[in-house]
């Protein structure tokens, strides 16, 4: 059996980071998550302050999302965060209105990853459903993977997304070996809504795309959950423990109270 260490991605309690960024790290760290895609801290905390907390609960920052479809971001910034905080891995995400405008973005994602690993970083690009639009018979994402340098640019593929944009998460991910350091796990409720789902509680199936993950050398799974129908918290409880019960958690912390 593959297993991995499990991280999370705060965009799903990110209400409560707003209001309780201290208690919300504290609760997502009793859940039993050790790695977190983390920024800067907010107003009023300091780097140095950030990181004590997160030692004092257990949690690795592994990553930052640097922005959603806008490229005038402080990437040295970044790369000096990820310096101090362990981490290792810079995502955005954008959007693209002709194959044209792909090839433009890829050459900027070729450049922005040479400075990040300039920085002792790495650029992921991280997909949602509309790279499966196809220019000229083929897929946005195939585009990218082609034109970028795979050393330079590497990919943060998210399970539901893909399954959102018609394509198999395991077959696809096969494709990426040694290029999907981080994979953003989500499950897909069934029906034609295909609304979001804690692990194991929707249709994918993340025994297979472990063991596909293992053997394109995924390094972390990354749990987020978009929207949810109950509590946040408690879906992120309740995809952690379908993990555990998965066998898919390499830690000492996998079973979970």
């Amino acid at each position: 059996m593959n297993r991995f260490p499990i991280a999370i991605q705060p965009y799903t309690v990110r209400e409560a980071m707003s209001q309780d960024y201290v208690g919300t790290l504290e609760k997502l760290a009793a859940i039993g998550y050790e790695g977190i895609e983390l920024g800067l801290p907010p107003e009023g905390m300091t780097i140095d302050e950030q990181i004590a907390l997160l030692n004092r609960l257990g949690l690795q920052v592994i990553g930052t999302h640097a922005s959603f479809d806008n490229l005038d971001v402080d990437f040295g910034r970044l790369t000096d965060y990820l310096h101090r905080t362990g981490g290792k891995y810079i995502a955005l995400s954008m959007r693209f209105d002709s194959k044209d405008d792909v090839l433009r973005k890829c050459e900027q994602f070729n450049t922005i990853g040479e400075l990040c690993r300039n920085g002792n970083a790495t650029l992921l690009y991280h997909n949602h459903d509309w790279e499966f639009a196809k220019y000229d018979n083929e897929y946005v994402l195939d585009i990218i993977l082609r034109e970028t340098d795979p050393e330079l640019v590497k990919l943060e593929l998210d399970t539901y997304w893909v399954r959102k944009g018609g394509e198999d998460p395991a077959a696809y991910l096969s494709k990426l070996s040694n290029r999907c350091p981080l994979l953003h796990i989500k499950d897909v409720e069934a029906g034609e809504d295909q609304f979001f789902a804690e692990i194991g509680e929707g249709i994918l199936d993340f025994r297979a795309i472990a063991d596909t993950a293992a053997q394109v050398g995924t390094e972390w799974l990354v749990v987020e959950q978009d929207q949810c129908r109950r509590d946040p918290f408690e879906s992120l409880a309740i995809s952690y423990r379908n993990l555990a019960n998965m066998d898919l958690i390499a830690s000492k912390r996998a079973n979970p109270s």
